[in-house]
């Protein structure tokens, strides 16, 4: 304990605390939100608030005040080597995808409660539904989220039912809750104990001129999940 007190960095835990507790926040907060949300005094914030602002990884809107996080951190993830890997494994399978299914399909993660979008790519056809890279949704009202939360411990005895049928189900193939016309098929890209390090969704749109239908589809993102888990941990690969 001594040696944590001798090198403790003050304002660098402010710093982390401020991120973390805006990363868990839906919408923006104002500077007292901030300061009660990590325990401190407005003025014990005030310039490592502003350092961060300066730098970049919050953003003041100038007509609230309120402060939120901006993409900097993703930013930065995009540099490290575990989701540069899984960026690169997942392009050439998920290219592959759109251009036989003819459907846009992106590729998430969890983050800080949420599931981040990190890889899109779109519909070569004429219809097509798309997300942007770097948006956020809620894990508890998504496809996505689902297939996330079901794969996230190699241990399901702890699930809830409905997680624990997605689990066995091994995927997600619903209507969307927030756009009437599609269909969300989601796949795990699953690591060799069992867990999901993302989540492949395909939105699928149905219409007069599409080429595969959602069970063919379906299908297709199955084989391109077990693609790309395959080239990120080969051990896996029968």
């Amino acid at each position: 304990m001594a040696v944590e007190k001798e090198y403790a960095a003050p304002a660098l835990d402010k710093g982390l605390d401020i991120l973390e507790l805006l990363s868990a926040t839906s919408g923006g907060l104002g500077q007292a939100q901030i300061a009660s949300g990590v325990g401190r005094s407005v003025s014990q914030i005030f310039r490592v608030l502003s350092t961060l602002e300066r730098r970049g990884y919050v953003h003041r809107d100038s007509q609230s005040g309120l402060y939120i996080l901006s993409l900097r951190l993703f930013d930065l993830a995009h540099r490290h080597d575990p989701l540069r890997g899984l960026l690169q494994a997942s392009a050439g399978p998920m290219r592959s995808l759109a251009d036989v299914a003819e459907q846009s399909c992106s590729l998430s993660v969890e983050e800080a409660g949420l599931s981040r979008v990190v890889a899109q790519v779109e519909s070569p056809g004429d219809f097509g539904f798309r997300v942007r890279v770097g948006a956020l949704f809620p894990l508890d009202n998504s496809a996505t989220g689902e297939v996330l939360r079901a794969f996230r411990s190699s241990d399901p005895d702890g699930l809830e039912p409905a997680l624990r049928s997605v689990r066995e189900a091994g995927y997600v193939e619903r209507g969307d809750e927030l756009h009437a016309g599609v269909i969300d098929i989601v796949f795990p890209v699953l690591r060799t104990d069992g867990t999901a390090v993302a989540a492949l969704t395909v939105p699928y749109v149905a219409t007069r001129v599409s080429v595969r239908s959602a069970t063919e589809v379906r299908q297709l993102a199955r084989q391109a999940a077990s693609q790309i888990a395959a080239s990120l941990f080969p051990a896996s690969t029968p």
